[in-house]
């Protein structure tokens, strides 16, 4: 059973409920993140929702989202979801905390709420997290339908002219994104 930590709007903790009865038409404030993977060619990897995705199945967004479990840091959760959705290893568990926050980044706060087509919701507190790395994902195809490797300047483009082909959280992040990063 995968436990989602909810939150008031200032991110204080005020309880925790089952991941698969959360989402809803009225989901609960909860903790989230959100991380994008670049490659050393500042390629972001993107990849598309199962299909069999209670929320926004089918559409692309960023590399991994996720839940932290109670007690788990963002950082750590980031490289939990990595492995399992997509077979990538950091090889950084071994590390301290502070290590692994140098390699996998939180780099801005962020909050949401929208909802699919569907009208189920998605509703988080969800740091936006930056890690690098040069491996090709092996996905869990109960979480990922479909993968690629983008230019980061030509995704921030793509996004601009297609918005709806993505997730409406991994648009805003991306543009918050671009006011940081330098690439």
């Amino acid at each position: 059973m995968e436990l989602v930590v909810l939150v008031d709007e200032q991110n204080n903790e005020i309880g925790t409920a089952e991941k698969n009865t959360v989402h809803s038409t009225n989901t609960p404030l909860h903790r989230g993140f959100s991380l994008f993977l670049f490659n050393y060619q500042k390629q972001l990897l993107l990849t598309q929702r199962s299909f069999s995705k209670k929320t926004f199945p089918g559409i692309w967004t960023n590399t991994v989202c996720g839940h932290p479990s109670p007690g788990e840091k963002e950082v750590d959760a980031a490289i939990r979801r990595l492995k399992d959705e997509l077979g990538i290893d950091l090889g950084l568990i071994g590390l301290n905390p502070h290590e692994r926050s140098t390699l996998v980044k939180v780099i801005a706060q962020y909050r949401y709420r929208f909802a699919d087509k569907n009208g189920i919701v998605e509703n988080e507190v969800c740091p936006i997290l930056v890690a690098h790395c040069d491996l090709d994902p092996q996905p869990n195809p109960n979480e990922i339908e479909n993968w690629k490797w983008i230019d980061w300047k030509e995704f921030l483009v793509e996004i601009k002219k297609r918005p709806e082909y993505y997730s409406p959280w991994c648009v805003e992040e991306a543009k918050i994104l671009e006011k940081i990063l330098r690439y």
